[in-house]
């Protein structure tokens, strides 16, 4: 089970190894828009834990993100703990 920790409140979501965190990040706050990693209202800081994110999708790059920063809509986090600020 991993877990998806919102930086400034130290609210935690559980949520499956190797899943998607969008809905996760809704939950803990996250704004929304597009949902399809065109937007990019939905950018993420990875403050703790970037090593137990998946990689970089098309749409991440394309926004030229580096993997401190992340669309909350697109990514996956593989297991462990990650702290995130929005």
């Amino acid at each position: 089970m991993a877990q998806i920790i919102n930086a400034d409140t130290g609210e935690t979501i559980n949520v499956d190894d190797n899943s998607m965190i969008k809905e996760a990040c809704a939950k803990i706050g996250v704004p929304f828009n597009c949902e399809n990693g065109i937007c990019g209202t939905c950018i993420v800081k990875v403050v703790e834990g970037k090593e137990n994110m998946g990689e970089l999708n098309d749409s991440e790059t394309d926004m030229g993100l580096d993997g401190e920063y992340r669309l909350a809509c697109q990514c996956k986090i593989k297991k462990g703990k990650v702290k995130l600020k929005y």
